[in-house]
């Protein structure tokens, strides 16, 4: 599958071990990155599996929702479903899309991206869900926001890669 340039990006917030989720929930609090992910992911068209749409609940507002699911039978309101991730991203015919879960989705897609939007939380959670390491010999480093939530006490970056 070819996505053009700049189409397909993968939003993630992972904790120092690249842990994302401890049954299938957030381990952290974080509205900070909540906010963040809603103002990047507005407008767009957002690619899950099912079990990532089963933790949120529903679809999520001003977002074009596409889960991907092998159940053919699958289906919610508010939502598109597709059997592959191929398949949901040429459901998007070249729209810039986000990826944004669960595990198994990104490790599909992270081989597809071409950019990575990352929340570091700087610290370690108990996690049984990861993002993939990277591989810096494909990945750059573009840009870092430095942050800390007075809300949660964590100290988090936003930082965004391109694929070299």
């Amino acid at each position: 599958m070819t996505i053009s340039s700049g189409q397909l990006t993968l939003i993630v917030a992972t904790d120092l071990n690249n842990g994302i989720g401890i049954n299938n929930t957030l381990p952290w609090r974080l509205p900070e990155d909540l906010a963040h992910f809603k103002r990047t992911t507005s407008g767009h068209a957002i690619l899950m599996g099912r079990k990532t749409f089963d933790s949120i609940g529903r679809p999520l507002p001003n977002r074009r929702n596409i889960v991907i699911t092998r159940n053919a039978g699958w289906q919610h309101d508010g939502v598109e479903t597709a059997g592959s991730l191929q398949e949901a991203a040429a459901l998007c015919a070249g729209a810039p899309a986000f990826i944004i879960g669960g595990a198994q989705i990104y490790a599909e897609a992270l081989p597809l991206a071409d950019r990575l939007i990352i929340t570091r939380i700087a610290q370690t959670f108990d996690c049984d869900a990861f993002f993939p390491a990277l591989d810096q010999q494909v990945w750059q480093e573009t840009a870092r926001e430095e942050h800390h939530s007075e809300t949660s006490g964590l100290d988090y970056a936003f930082v965004t890669y391109e694929r070299r």
